[in-house]
């Protein structure tokens, strides 16, 4: 009973960071996207786009870390001091970013706060994408706790998956303007896509090469029979989504893009997963051996059942109000 509360717990804690990624992402992409829209009022539009919704997608971010320590204590304790840095750079950034949004609209330095804006979605991207390169190449564990250095982290590797979320999150920022705004950033947001959608695709092979290579596991997950039958399928689906972008892009509707784009970080978050299974911290600790005792997973999950529901429930139904195309004059139609 203890291990099946365990991997329930665990995909609890995938589905709160996939949520966050999905529509996080987006939101930080249009803040690295800030530098290339021209004019204020076009900046004041993108973000309007994300207005409504963006302070809400940060509580799936603290779902996944609070989670993280409730279900998985010695993962915590062990990831913390490993991805101490990149974490509270994005954290920071992560505030950073949230006073430019609020005091843009108050300031008659709107470049400023521009700036800060652009920075602070740069910064906790990269971070992020920094963290996860260095949990997947693996973290040094003896005697269940953390026995790396202090810079462990910064690696070839893991400045790669940063540069590859950066490029990612552009593209959903790109294609989300595609889909929420019409007249000038309509076509500047077609543009930047144009570019960020071969980029996000082509970081995501070069990554999912060079991941097999750093772990055994890896590889013999991906590559050796009959284990190769059942992991095909998802850069089958890549290639799926990839034709999804590009037929929306040419031809329409405006949502395709946003869609095809999600389903391109959906489907690497499984590839992710495919990877890391059994191992919570790879390349030693399983979800098992790291879970809380039962009593304490039991509670946890009956508050997760009680609060993900509405939680989802209050997100879908702010998306549904917000939904449809932002005009500058009338708002949301």
């Amino acid at each position: 009973m203890e291990l099946d509360l365990a991997f329930i717990g665990a995909g609890v804690i995938a589905f709160a960071v996939l949520a966050y990624v999905v529509l996080d992402g987006f939101d930080l992409g249009v803040g690295i996207l800030f530098p290339a829209i021209e004019g204020e009022t076009n900046r004041g539009l993108a973000m309007n786009t994300v207005a409504p919704v963006w302070d809400g997608n940060e509580t799936w971010l603290i779902m996944g870390g609070g989670g993280l320590l409730a279900v998985f204590p010695l993962a915590y304790a062990v990831v913390m001091p490993a991805l101490y840095v990149p974490l509270i750079v994005m954290l920071l950034a992560l505030i950073f970013r949230g006073v430019a949004f609020e005091f843009r609209w108050r300031s008659r330095r709107k470049r400023i706060w521009d700036l800060s804006f652009f920075g602070g979605s740069l910064v906790a991207t990269f971070a992020q994408g920094v963290a996860l390169g260095a949990l997947v190449q693996g973290i040094a564990v003896e005697d269940r706790a953390y026995a790396g250095g202090h810079w462990d982290w910064l690696t070839a590797f893991s400045l790669l998956t940063g540069m590859a979320l950066v490029v990612g999150y552009t593209l959903l920022g790109s294609t989300w303007l595609v889909m929420k705004a019409g007249g000038y950033l309509h076509e500047r947001a077609r543009q930047i896509a144009w570019v960020a959608g071969p980029g996000t695709l082509a970081l995501i092979g070069i990554v999912s090469l060079v991941t097999p290579f750093l772990n055994p596991r890896y590889f013999e997950r991906w590559f050796e029979m009959p284990n190769v039958l059942f992991t095909v399928w998802v850069p089958a689906l890549l290639l799926v989504a990839a034709w999804v972008f590009v037929r929306g892009m040419r031809r329409g509707p405006d949502w395709w893009p946003f869609a095809a784009s999600l389903a391109m970080f959906v489907l690497s978050f499984i590839g992710l997963g495919i990877s890391f299974y059994p191992y919570i911290v790879p390349p030693d600790l399983t979800i098992a051996e790291t879970a809380a005792p039962e009593s304490s997973l039991a509670f946890v999950l009956i508050g997760v059942l009680l609060l993900v529901p509405l939680i989802l429930a209050y997100t879908g139904y702010a998306y549904w109000v917000f939904r449809g195309k932002i005009d500058p004059e009338s708002g949301y139609h």
